[in-house]
Formats: C-alpha cells, structure tokens, sequence
C-alpha cells in the first residue's frame, strides 16, 4: 500500500518552506569554505588528463562556465566537467557520517544552474545549503549498505541532493521538487569497480551526479512527473541501491531546516581517500620521533571492516598500487608515503612517486587486523603498530579525522589550500587572490563566474 504522505514529499516541503538569507551564520559561512575549495580543486585539475577528457567528451556547448577553461558549455556540461574536475583528485571534502563527497557535486550543479537560469546568489546559497543537506543525510538512513552493495554513494545520493539543491536555487515548488527527486532516482548510479585497476570512472561519479540533478529539476519545471515513493518504494532507490526499504528516514527530514548537519563537513588535508588520512597522521609523528623506515620490521593497522574491500584489499595492489589514482585508495602506500617523505601532497601520485623504492619497502611491511569495535562510518580513526628490527614495538593512534568535525580546519587553512591548489593548476597568486574577492561577495550578488576562465 502506497504512503498517503511520502518521504519525499515531507522533504519537499520543508525545502520549500526555505527563504532566501535564513540560513544560520554557521551553515552559510560552510558553504563559503565550500565554494573557495570546490573553485580551488578544479583550477588543480584543469590540466590533468582526465579533465581534458571530460571536456572532449562533451558535444554540448553554451553560456556556462568550465572553471579554469576558455570553452563554455551548457549548463549539463559545465556541472559535468566541474564536478569531475573538483573530485577527480579526491581532495574534496566529505561528510564523516557517509561518507560522502557534497561539493564537488552540489557546488557545481548549482553554480551552472544560476549561471545559465537564475544568477542570483542568494538562491545559489540556499541551493548550495539545500543540496548539500540532502546528500549528507542520505548517506545516514542505511549507513554502509550502499558501499557493501557495490555502489558509490556520492553518485547514489549526489544525483538526489543535485536535485533538490538546483531545484531550491531555481525556486521550484514542494511539488516540483517531489518530481524533481522522483526522475533523479532514475538518474543516480555509479559502481565502485575503479577500484580493480584504478580506473578514472569514479572521478566522473560527481559530476554525473551533479549535471543529473541539473536535468532532473529542468524537467520537473517543465511538469515532467517522478513517483513521490522514490526513496521508500518497493522499487525504489533505497531497494535499489541499499537492498532493503527499511531504513531511518527520521535522519532524512526528521529536523530537516532546523538542524544542519552539513556544519560539519569535513575538509581533507591529504588528496586521497578520506579513511586513509588518520593513518597518514599516525605515520607522520612516528617519522618524527626518529624512527627510520629502514629500522621497521613490521607495521599492524586497526582498520574497520567497512573499509576494507575498498583501502586495504587485496594487500598485495595496496601495497604496490598499479598507477596513481589507484596508490590514492591504497592504505599501506599512503602510510609509507607519509612516512617516509613527512607528508602526502599531489606530487605523491605521480608515476615516479609511486615507484619510490623505500617507500614501497615499507609499504611491503604493511598488514591490518580488523577491530571489531571501530567507531566508522560515525568517527575515521588510525592506528599504527610498528615492531622495529631491534624487536622493540612502537603505536601511534588518532582519534578522529584531523579537518573533521572534532578538529576542523579554519577558514583561513582553506584558503591557504586553495592557493596552493591553484597555484598547482596554473594560475598566480594576483589571479588567486581576485578569485577569492569574487567568491566572497558571490552570494550576496549576481553569479557571473566569466573570471574564471580561461
């Protein structure tokens, strides 16, 4: 039997009871950190290979914007490219409950949007806040079953929360947005089979998301109609992507408005995966207590089970990872990496980085023991045991992820990575800094991003 009242119609209404500047000072000023780093991340990329791919791929130009590039697209387009552009080094920030990856996603959807259907920058916020929202607390109602099943939940959930964040931008309304909701679940996708040889798919997984939720809310304002039952329904996204119907959709819409949880994105210190990053911490401070790679006989990691088939299987590839994109989810390499070069930048993915050969020695002693009771996917924690050759033994453990909600990175560490990243991809410090005036005063304004291309 149908739901008299559905799950996305109560979201729905609340995303549409919203007025333009009634965010709270702490949500909207995240979604500053978020728009600064989302610009930064695809300036880095503009150059890569897979980035010009993603370009010349596309046959659908237009009026948009593909930061960093001297080619506009249609609005599709442009999300597409930006989004892949903005994950693609996986620098992006992530929501520790998902995990999942929001901006790269939601910032580039509704920034095309606007450019090309609404400039104006106080719906874009509200968009950017709604979007983000949305996504996040997807990934809460069945934690971990949509990564088991064999899917990226960034995609699976990005599509939706696109939806309904260009959706709020473009001032759909309730029922709009149901049918908006409705066609992106017809839209969402995206295997994590990446992870056998380090294969680029998963880059595009953002920016897919990000130009679906653009088409699926064009076509509900256009009065194209989605089935409201799309997250609880029998045949539905949740049966479809997490096998089961079941799920707490009260962390869905239960405070929905009053409570943002999107106050707590994580930003990343190191361009990897996210649940790597404590380890890379642990391995840091034990190079800085003097220990030398070549003293370690063995090194044992705390892991959790949710994250192994994804970071520490099968061993013998995350301890030699085949190519760049692959050392990125690649735990035993990352640590060693960390360990012996003091840090994890993006020059630790080149095809000469990974073959350093003290760092894969070390990596070579790198196994893991799963913990039974490690608190992921709520809290990312590390641990090192490392026994050296003299038989002595040696941890290091950190409690949380250091950019996350227990340690989180100022405003200004973020703009010191965006100058650092666009610095990486090309531009100078002057035409940095005229980025971040631009940013600052965007949604208080008209979103005309024509600055930055080229």
């Amino acid at each position: 039997m149908l739901p008299q009242t559905a799950i996305a119609e109560v979201l729905a209404a609340r995303i549409a009871a919203l007025q333009p500047g009634g965010l709270p000072a702490v949500t909207a000023h995240k979604c500053e950190s978020l728009l600064v780093d989302v610009v930064g991340l695809c300036v880095t990329a503009r150059n890569e290979d897979y980035v010009r791919g993603a370009l010349a791929g596309c046959d659908d130009d237009g009026p948009c914007t593909a930061i960093g590039h001297a080619r506009t697209l249609n609005a599709s387009g442009a999300a597409f490219v930006n989004g892949t552009a903005a994950h693609g080094e996986d620098f992006d920030d992530t929501f520790e409950g998902g995990p999942v990856h929001a901006g790269a996603v939601i910032v580039p959807a509704v920034l095309a949007a606007c450019e090309r259907h609404n400039p104006d920058g106080r719906m874009a916020l509200t968009g950017i806040a709604v979007g983000t929202e949305v996504l996040c607390r997807l990934s809460l109602v069945v934690p971990k079953a949509v990564h088991k099943a064999g899917f990226h939940p960034t995609a699976v959930f990005g599509a939706m929360g696109a939806a309904a964040g260009v959706g709020a931008a473009l001032g759909l309304n309730a029922k709009q947005i149901v049918d908006a909701l409705g066609i992106a679940g017809s839209m969402a996708g995206g295997i994590i089979e990446y992870l056998a040889e380090g294969a680029w798919t998963k880059r595009l997984h953002a920016g897919w998301a990000a130009q679906s939720g653009i088409r699926a809310a064009l076509l509900a304002r256009g009065g194209f109609v989605g089935p409201r039952t799309v997250f609880e329904g029998v045949h539905g996204l949740f049966q479809g992507f997490a096998h089961t119907t079941k799920g707490d959709y009260d962390a869905l819409v239960g405070d929905f408005g009053v409570r943002w949880v999107t106050d707590t994105l994580a930003f990343k210190p190191y361009p990897c995966g996210t649940m790597a990053q404590p380890y890379i911490d642990c391995a840091r401070r034990l190079a800085g207590r003097g220990i030398k790679a070549e003293d370690v006989a063995e090194v044992v990691c705390e892991v959790a089970e949710g994250t192994v088939h994804r970071l520490w299987e099968p061993l013998a590839d995350k301890q030699r990872p085949r190519n760049g994109y692959a050392a990125k989810f690649a735990v035993p390499y990352l640590l060693a990496a960390g360990f012996v070069r003091g840090g994890v930048g993006l020059g630790a993915f080149t095809e000469s980085a990974i073959a350093d050969p003290r760092v894969l020695a070390l990596a070579a002693k790198v196994k893991f023991v799963i913990d039974p009771d490690n608190p992921y996917p709520s809290n990312y924690t590390g641990h090192m045991r490392v026994t050296l050759k003299d038989g002595s033994v040696v941890e290091e453990r950190q409690p949380h992820l250091r950019g996350g909600a227990q340690e989180p990175l100022t405003r200004q560490d973020v703009i010191d990575k965006f100058l650092l990243n666009v610095e990486h991809g090309g531009w100078s410090k002057a035409r940095g800094e005229a980025a971040l005036r631009l940013m600052a005063a965007l949604y208080n304004g008209r979103i005309d991003l024509t600055s930055l291309r080229g």
